[in-house]
C-alpha cells in the first residue's frame, strides 16, 4: 500500500510534535538516571529512538480512540496524554503514579486518554485491540483501536489470530509494528523468512500494509492518517510496519553489545529528533525558536522529576483496589 504524504504538516504543527518527542526523550533519560540512583524499582525498557512512531501515530488519532502498547510503552503513554510526572511517579512506586504504583514501567495505563495499557506478555494485547475495535462496531461509534507491537511479536500465534479475525470482521483496527530489528537480543532477520515480518504477512489475511520510515514523524503521521481513515470508513484493518531503532539495549540489564558498531552509528545519525530539527529548519524555524522549545522541555521534565520524587509512597492498603471495574478486589461469579 502506498502512503499518501501530500498532506504535509505546517511548521507550527511539526514543532509541536518535535516538542512532544523531546519531552519523551528527556523523560526517559530521567527514568534512566533515577534507575541508576536506585529510585526506580524493577527493570525498564526504554524507547529512546522510537519516539516518532508514538507521536506521529497519536497525532493522527481522535481523543477517544484506543491505544494498546508493549512493555516498551513509555512513549505511547506520554503521546496519548500521560504526564511525565505521573509516568515517573509510577516507575518510582509513588501514590501519584498512573496506576498508583501497581503497574510500574511495563504496565502504564491511562484509560481516560484511551491508553488502554502496556502489556508485558509479547503479543497478548493484539487480540485485545481487536476486541476493542469490535466493541466500537457493536456500540456504533467511530472509534479506532491501534495496537503497537515489536517485530518479535510477529512470530507469536496471537499476531496471526488477531489479524485474521480483524480481517474477517473488517474491524476498525490498525496494527503498527515498531520494527527495531531485534527480538530482544536476536536479529529478527536471522529467524524470520519475511523481509518485512509484519507487512509481508498481511497479504495472507488479505489486508493492506505499508513499510514506512519510523524515524520520520511526518511519514508515520501520514501512514496512520491513511489507515485510520480506512478504518473509520468501514474498510477494515491495516498493517503499518515502521522501521526504527532503539538507542539502548533491550532493557536496563542489556548493554546491547551484540549490535554492530557501524549499524548503531548509522541509526543514531537518523535520530528522530535530528530528522525533525532538520525539517523544521527547512521550513524556516530558527535555532532561537528551537532553543526556546528545548529550554521549555528541560524545565518540564525537571519539574516532573521533582514532583515525582517528592510524592508520597504508595499506600499498601490500596494494593487490592481497582482490580475490578467496581473498584474492589472480591472475586465475582
Amino acid at each position: 500500500m502506498t502512503v499518501d504524504t501530500s498532506e504535509r504538516l505546517d511548521a507550527a504543527a511539526l514543532l509541536g510534535l518535535y516538542e512532544q518527542m523531546a519531552v519523551i526523550r528527556r523523560t526517559e533519560k530521567a527514568a534512566f538516571d533515577l534507575f541508576m540512583a536506585g529510585k526506580v524499582k524493577g527493570t525498564t525498557h526504554l524507547a529512546s529512538g522510537q519516539e516518532a512512531v508514538a507521536v506521529g501515530a497519536s497525532a493522527a488519532l481522535a481523543p477517544d480512540d484506543y491505544v494498546f502498547a508493549t512493555y516498551r510503552g513509555h512513549h505511547h503513554a506520554m503521546a496519548r496524554g500521560a504526564s511525565p510526572a505521573e509516568c515517573l511517579a509510577e516507575l518510582m512506586s509513588k501514590a501519584t503514579g498512573l496506576c498508583k504504583a501497581k503497574g510500574g514501567s511495563m504496565h502504564l495505563t491511562k484509560s481516560a486518554a484511551g491508553m488502554l495499557g502496556s502489556y508485558a506478555i509479547v503479543g497478548a494485547h493484539l487480540p485485545m485491540a481487536v476486541g476493542a475495535a469490535w466493541s466500537a462496531r457493536v456500540r456504533g461509534t467511530h472509534q479506532v483501536a491501534v495496537a503497537f507491537f515489536g517485530d518479535g511479536a510477529t512470530n507469536i500465534g496471537a499476531f496471526h489470530e488477531a489479524l485474521n479475525l480483524a480481517a474477517v470482521w473488517r474491524l476498525p483496527v490498525v496494527f503498527v509494528c515498531e520494527n527495531n530489528l531485534y527480538m530482544e537480543y536476536t536479529p529478527i532477520a536471522s529467524v524470520t523468512s519475511a523481509e518485512n515480518p509484519a507487512a509481508d504477512r498481511a497479504a495472507a489475511h488479505r489486508m493492506p500494509a505499508s513499510v514506512v520510515d519510523g524515524n520520520d514523524v511526518e511519514v508515520v503521521h501520514a501512514a496512520l492518517l491513511d489507515a485510520v481513515r480506512r478504518a473509520r470508513a468501514g474498510d477494515g484493518p491495516t498493517v503499518v510496519e515502521a522501521r526504527t531503532y532503539r538507542h539502548f539495549g533491550h532493557s536496563r540489564t542489556d548493554p546491547g553489545r551484540y549490535r554492530p558498531a557501524d549499524e548503531v552509528e548509522a541509526w543514531l545519525a537518523r535520530d528522530p529528533l535530528i530528522v525533525t530539527r532538520a525539517r523544521l529548519g527547512a521550513l524556516g524555524v530558527g535555532e532561537d525558536d528551537l532553543a526556546r522549545v528545548d529550554e521549555r522541555v528541560e524545565r518540564t521534565v525537571a519539574d516532573a522529576v521533582r514532583e515525582a520524587d517528592e510524592a508520597p509512597a504508595a499506600d499498601p492498603a490500596e494494593a487490592l483496589t481497582d482490580v475490578w471495574a467496581d473498584g474492589g478486589s472480591a472475586w465475582r461469579t
